[in-house]
């Protein structure tokens, strides 16, 4: 019995002693009363809900076609030149029920804790003047199907295709590798990661049963009608996008030009706030591309330093094959440890494919041309020392190529983050961090490699020759350490400065992280500021002070300190730079 029907039952006047307890004499009520009582019930029996008409419906089984009932929700026709299919919502006719939540988990068999269509809740008024009454609204999100996708043009292997008729943004299971960039490149946070499958999925606005006729699942199962397929003009979504005329709490349209149409007949006020606005929660550390950014930013500065401290000598010294086999190996690490991050890693052989429009596919590219240019260059600096005495040009030019390929790799990590529009990732900060962090390990591997190169013991268990001049002719121990000292310390005041954006007056995205740092993740922060303050700026500055021959023991231990601590503070640093961004998406609901 629907709520209307119970809130519609006639209310009886019952004479003294003919109540309808246990106490009350049956045959005191009268006839009538029991008549209209039970053609009140029977009445309200017969009005049946949205839901039970809908059950009433598929219940008969010689039906082939469901279709008319929906054509209402659906277009006439099909999409023409300059238009797609778009979701319509109508937001005065959303409850926030989730039957249209349910209907797309059953049909497309997802798992439990995995959802393509969600509902979020916005609220705001209740204030004099403009603001209005007091408002509770109701969103339901999935894919917008948007002109201009952003997973399609982050994904380094095309596992999205847009249709040039329909205009749904397909996902390509068979082709897609687990990268997950398409996760941080989406604003409205649709593409959803599937561990146990090692891809990503999305709606595709059940394109299957489009073609048939059928009506997708969210808008079958709705039992307001709330939401419904329409025709749009490409043209208008882009107008609407420049007016920012998409829905309140959500991105900016302006980036993906999203397709979807919000609609209603109110004034909605312009305080109205998604319900999870003040809500702060980290996100996935990500720690397979924290520990290859890092490490290959560590070996780009290695070897950056060294080119950078042989020029200063005019190529008299001879490359260090302690320094170039540290450097490499390191990057060969990060190369490794970049795979585990993907989701079906044996395909990772297809990385290069969207090379044209993929931030991250150009990486993979840069630095696989800067690994075999290393190898090829810490091999004929161990094998072939006399090589480069004899030589006068390509020595240098090998060693420019490798740091070329380095920091163009650097360049493209750079890009990676800033094109998705993370306020935390955007391009001044995210080029200071991860140049940053190649200086300060490339200046501590430099003084690692420079005294373990010096030192007799180290010399001999290595197998070159021990030097106390170090591998640019002179004692550098002190220079370096201060400019490890120098480089950390800049590093950590250009970090340490988020914090500023608590004083912010908005709960800004700024100030989401910095709140972030301070309460959920004030272990990892205070890991990163204290490993990165011992090993980067006091051990150093130390080292410095007490100005100790390179090839002293003293020196070797304290080196190596401070390079192990500076890493460590570096890999902090780089899983808060992935857990305290604040993710871009739909309105959500209330958190608890």
């Amino acid at each position: 019995m629907s709520a209307s029907a119970l809130y519609a039952l006639p209310v009886l006047d019952r004479p003294p002693g003919s109540g309808f307890g246990p106490a009350a004499g049956r045959d005191e009520a009268p006839a009538e009363q029991g008549v209209d009582l039970i053609s009140a019930l029977l009445a309200a029996q017969s009005d049946l809900t949205a839901v039970e008409r809908f059950s009433q419906r598929h219940a008969d089984a010689d039906r082939p076609s469901q279709s008319r009932y929906y054509q209402s929700l659906l277009p006439a026709q099909g999409p023409g030149p300059g238009q797609q299919y778009g979701f319509e919502v109508d937001l005065d006719r959303c409850s926030g029920c989730k039957a249209c939540v349910t209907a797309c988990h059953s049909l497309n068999g997802l798992d439990d804790d995995e959802a393509w269509r969600e509902v979020g809740l916005l609220h705001g008024g209740g204030q004099a003047g403009a603001a209005g009454p007091a408002v509770l609204q109701h969103v339901t999100t999935a894919c917008h199907h948007c002109l201009e996708p952003a997973c399609l043009k982050a994904c380094p292997v095309d596992a999205y295709e847009k249709d040039p008729v329909t205009g749904i943004v397909r996902h390509l299971d068979d082709q897609c590798f687990g990268c997950q960039y398409c996760t941080l490149a989406c604003p409205y946070d649709v593409p959803k990661y599937h561990a146990g499958k090692g891809i990503v999925r999305k709606c595709d606005m059940c394109a299957d049963r489009l073609e048939a006729g059928e009506a997708p699942a969210c808008v079958q199962a709705c039992p307001h009608e709330a939401i419904a397929i329409r025709i749009v003009d490409r043209d208008a979504v882009i107008e609407q996008a420049e007016a920012n005329a998409f829905l309140p709490g959500a991105p900016d349209p302006d980036y993906t030009l999203p397709t979807t149409v919000y609609k209603t007949k109110r004034a909605l006020p312009r305080n109205l706030l998604p319900a999870d606005y003040y809500s702060v929660r980290k996100e996935h550390g990500h720690w397979p591309l924290a520990v290859m950014l890092v490490l290959t930013q560590l070996s780009v500065g290695a070897f950056l330093v060294e080119l950078i401290l042989r020029d200063a000598a005019d190529g008299r010294a001879l490359p260090d094959p302690v320094h170039a086999f540290f450097s490499l190996a390191w990057g060969l690490l990060a190369l490794q440890a970049s795979t585990l991050h993907l989701g079906r890693p044996h395909l990772a052989f297809r990385a290069a494919i969207g090379l044209k429009h993929s931030w991250l596919s150009r990486e993979i590219v840069a630095f696989g041309l800067f690994a075999p240019l290393a190898i090829l260059y810490a091999g004929l600096t161990w094998l072939r020392p006399e090589f480069y005495a004899r030589s006068s040009w390509l020595p240098p030019a090998l060693e420019w190529a490798v740091v070329g390929a380095g920091l163009l790799g650097v360049f493209c990590s750079t890009m990676i983050y800033v094109v998705v529009r993370r306020e935390f990732w955007n391009g001044p900060r995210t080029t200071l961090r991860f140049l940053g962090t190649a200086a300060t390990l490339g200046l501590a591997a430099t003084l690692l490699t420079g005294t373990l190169s010096a030192n007799a013991a180290a010399a001999e268990l290595w197998g070159t020759a021990a030097s106390g001049d170090g591998p640019q002719g002179t004692d550098l121990t002190r220079p370096l350490a201060i400019a490890l000292a120098v480089a950390t310390a800049c590093k950590l005041i250009f970090e340490v400065a988020v914090f500023q954006h608590l004083r912010d007056l908005q709960f800004t995205a700024m100030r989401r992280t910095a709140v972030l740092m301070k309460t959920v993740l004030r272990g990892p922060t205070a890991v990163r500021f204290g490993l990165g303050f011992m090993g980067g700026v006091l051990i150093p500055a130390l080292l410095a002070a007490a100005d100790p021959p390179a090839e002293s023991a003293g020196a070797l231990y304290a080196a190596a300190v401070a390079f192990a601590l500076t890493l460590g503070g570096e890999f902090a640093e780089r899983y808060l730079f992935f857990s305290a961004v604040v993710r871009q998406k739909m309105p959500g609901g209330m958190t608890v």
